[in-house]
C-alpha cells in the first residue's frame, strides 16, 4: 500500500472460504466507517469468510493498520481515506472504485456519529454533522452503487440503524422493499449498546451502564442476516424485547420514558 495511491492492493493469497458464509467468497466489500468499532468488525467477518475489502474512513492510519492485520491473514484490501461529512465524499469514493474497474458487490452504510445532551444547548454543527454523515451519505452511497447491483441484477447492503439512526431504517426497509425484484437484498442492522468508540465520541456514556454488546457479535450476526436476505437485525435481546413491547405502546408514552431516562443529570430537575 502506497500513501500516493489510497486505493491500492495489498498482495496477498485468496483466503480460504468460510464454511456458513459462502457465498461472500471473491465478493468485493465496501464498508465506512471502518477505522473502528462496529466497521472494523463487520470488516473482519467478512474478510474472514472470503470477501475482498474496500475499506474508507478518516483516519488513514487506522484503516492502514486493519489493512494491513488483514491482509496478513490473505484478505485482498484496498484503503480510501474519507470523510462523510464532506457531501463529495461519496462521489470520491465512488470515481476511485469506478477507475480501478472494481464492481461492489456489497456496500456496508456503516458511518455515523451521535450527540448527547438537550437539542436546545447542543453544538449546532454536531447537529448538522450527523445529518450529513447518518442521513445525507447514506442516501448518496446508495444511489451510487445500487443502480450498479440492479443492473447485475445482484448485490447487498447493509445499513446501520437504530433510535438515533432513525431515518435509516426505515430508508433501509423502503429501498429493500424496491430492489427485491432485481435481487439485490437489503439489511438494517438496529445494535444496541455495542463495544465501540460511537458513545465516548457523542458523550453518552451513560447508555454504557447496562453492559455492551462486543462488536464481533454484533457483525456476525448482521453477515449472517444480510445472507439470510433478512430487512431488519436486532442483534441484541433487549433490543428484539424492547422492540415487541413497543408496539403496544403510545409513541407519547414512549417518548416521555425515553427522555426521561436518557435526561442528562445537570437536567434532572
Amino acid at each position: 500500500m502506497h500513501a500516493s495511491d489510497p486505493a491500492s492492493y495489498l498482495p496477498a493469497p485468496v483466503m480460504p472460504r468460510c464454511p456458513p458464509q459462502p457465498w461472500l467468497a471473491g465478493q468485493t466489500a465496501l464498508v465506512t466507517g471502518a477505522s473502528s468499532g462496529i466497521g472494523a468488525a463487520l470488516a473482519r467477518e467478512l474478510a474472514g469468510c472470503g470477501a475482498k475489502l474496500i475499506l474508507t474512513a478518516r483516519r488513514l492510519d487506522r484503516l492502514q493498520a486493519l489493512a494491513a492485520e488483514l491482509a496478513a491473514r490473505g484478505t485482498e484490501v484496498r484503503v480510501i481515506p474519507a470523510d462523510l461529512n464532506d457531501p463529495a465524499a461519496p462521489q470520491q469514493i465512488f470515481d476511485v472504485t469506478e477507475a480501478a474497474g472494481l464492481p461492489v458487490d456489497i456496500l456496508v452504510n456503516n458511518a455515523g456519529l451521535g450527540q448527547y445532551g438537550a437539542f436546545h444547548q447542543s453544538h449546532v454543527e454536531q447537529e448538522l454533522s450527523q445529518v450529513r454523515v447518518n442521513c445525507e451519505a447514506v442516501v448518496r452511497l446508495s444511489r451510487l452503487f445500487v443502480p450498479r447491483m440492479v443492473e447485475r441484477r445482484r448485490g447487498w447492503v447493509l445499513i446501520l440503524a437504530s433510535a438515533t439512526k432513525v431515518f435509516d431504517r426505515f430508508f433501509a426497509l423502503g429501498l429493500a422493499a424496491e430492489v427485491a425484484r432485481f435481487d439485490v437484498k437489503v439489511t438494517a442492522l438496529c445494535p444496541g449498546s455495542t463495544e465501540s468508540e460511537f458513545f465516548d465520541v457523542a458523550h453518552a456514556e451513560i447508555f454504557k451502564a447496562g453492559g455492551m454488546q462486543p462488536a464481533p457479535d454484533v457483525a456476525r450476526l448482521a453477515v449472517a442476516a444480510l445472507a439470510r436476505g433478512q430487512r431488519t437485525i436486532l442483534p441484541s435481546l433487549s433490543g428484539r424485547i424492547t422492540a415487541f413491547m413497543v408496539r403496544f405502546l403510545p409513541v407519547g408514552l414512549i417518548t416521555h420514558f425515553v427522555e426521561k431516562a436518557a435526561r442528562p443529570k445537570s437536567d434532572a430537575a
